[in-house]
């Protein structure tokens, strides 16, 4: 599977997270609610609690505000319900993108969001728009410098799906079916290739290049999206040069 490096990307996601350390927690919080209200507040039995758990505890939020997120969804204590919405649209340069939210007023998460797009040239479209570009995968990412034979001949034992080596920084990425993520991940980290990044995400079957200005303007709707309270994930196909973030 070909592809163009997304370690800047992501490297560049990770930091503007970080920075922005209060919005982080809320947004897993509300991810460790809707998924313990949905299949249940037992991480052995439920993959996505299991996954937003892995997450809360990696951006170091501590166990008792996770118990409590999850006491919350299920009732145990008193909690706001919020409500899983996608939104599809596109930015400049025919640049394909995904809005997951988790919202407890739509009025207000498509307001925040169509602003967005309209701010930095993008529209908003509507349901199935763009999603069928996308499919979902299970991605374990590798930094530069990984020993790409280990970990190729530790994903063919885990039963990965595929692994992308990609020759501009020899960064790998593994790739899962999103059901065997969790396995493939800890077979992963068994075999002593604990990944730098792991996550169930929506992948584009093809990216679009784009540049200069454009590419600014690309940077700047995906970040402002991620930056809206009601927005879990921002996906899309753009293959962003290094000039878009300067």
């Amino acid at each position: 599977m070909a592809g163009h490096s997304k370690w800047a990307n992501i490297q560049h996601r990770k930091g503007a997270q970080d920075a922005k350390r209060g919005k982080m927690f809320t947004k897993i919080i509300r991810e460790i609610s809707v998924a313990a209200r949905a299949g249940g507040g037992d991480p052995t039995n439920n993959p996505r609690l299991r996954s937003a758990i892995d997450k809360a505890l990696g951006a170091n939020m501590t166990k008792d505000v996770v118990e409590r997120a999850i006491k919350k969804a299920t009732g145990e204590l008193e909690g706001v319900s919020y409500e899983e919405i996608r939104y599809e649209g596109y930015a400049p340069g025919g640049v394909a993108v995904i809005v997951d939210c988790l919202t407890d007023n739509k009025v207000r998460t498509v307001a925040d969001v169509r602003h967005a797009f309209g701010k930095f040239g993008g529209n908003l479209g509507t349901d199935g728009s763009v999603a069928f570009m996308f499919r979902k995968l299970g991605v374990l990412s590798y930094a530069p410098g990984a020993d790409e034979d280990a970990i190729t001949e530790a994903a063919i034992e885990a039963g990965a799906e595929d692994i992308v080596v990609y020759p501009e920084d020899d960064s790998i990425d593994v790739l899962a079916p999103p059901d065997a993520f969790e396995a493939v991940k800890a077979a992963m980290e068994a075999a002593g290739h604990a990944p730098a990044q792991a996550e169930v995400t929506f992948r584009a079957d093809n990216d679009i290049a784009v540049e200069g200005e454009t590419a600014q303007q690309v940077a700047k709707l995906l970040d402002w999206l991620e930056d809206i309270d009601d927005v879990q994930n921002v996906y899309s196909n753009a293959d962003l040069g290094e000039d878009a973030y300067a």
